[in-house]
This record gives C-alpha cells, structure tokens and sequence, in this order.
C-alpha cells in the first residue's frame, strides 16, 4: 500500500517539491544523492539524503493542523539517525535561494561529522 502511495506521490508533486527536486536531483548539492517520496519504516518522506542521513519535508496549509502527528514523525525519523528539515512550501516557492544555502550548510555539517 505504501509502495503505491509512494509512486502515487512521486508521480504529483506539489509545485514546490517540483521545483525544489530541480535543484537536489542529479546530486548537483554538494554531491549528494536525494531520493523523493522515499519510504523509511510506516512513513513517505518527501525527499532523503542517505549519506549523510538528511531529510527534506516540505509543508503546506494541512499540517497546520496536523502539528502533533509531524512532531511524532519527526522523532521516529531521528530516531532512525536522520536530520529532519522542515519548510513551508511558500518558503521554497518564493525564498529558494534562502532554502538552498541552509539544506547546503546542513549537508555539509553533516559530511564533515562523518
């Protein structure tokens, strides 16, 4: 079910998942290899990095209210040894630039760790 739902996602994302997946796909930051809608345990993540272990989840207005769930989410997947970043899709679609250079500082934070 997850498998379906995962390819289901992949094949629609959001506008800003479409842009953002422009500037993570080919390893074009700082050579690492992002995977989209990728699924960890009993949960789709909109983008991971697996080495270094980064994951990327874009928001919109419906995790607003869902605020307790993502927070759950978010411990299960450090909990697995990952570094969540969390942006609102508006973030991505107007402040790209902004988004970039900080998933860049965190990558490289995280390169440099290991």
């Amino acid at each position: 079910m997850l498998k379906h739902y995962a390819r289901e996602l992949r094949n629609n994302p959001t506008d800003a998942e479409r842009f953002l997946w422009r500037h993570l796909r080919k390893s074009q930051m700082n050579a690492c290899k992002f995977r989209r809608q990728e699924i960890l345990g009993s949960y789709i993540v909109d983008f991971v990095c697996i080495d270094p272990k980064v994951i990327i989840e874009l928001d919109g207005g419906q995790h607003q209210q869902q605020i307790i769930y993502d927070e759950e989410r978010t411990r299960y997947l450090e909990g697995l040894g990952y570094h969540v970043l969390r942006y609102w899709n508006h973030e991505v679609l107007s402040s790209v630039d902004v988004v970039l250079d900080d998933i860049f500082q965190i990558l490289s934070q995280y390169q440099s760790i290991e």
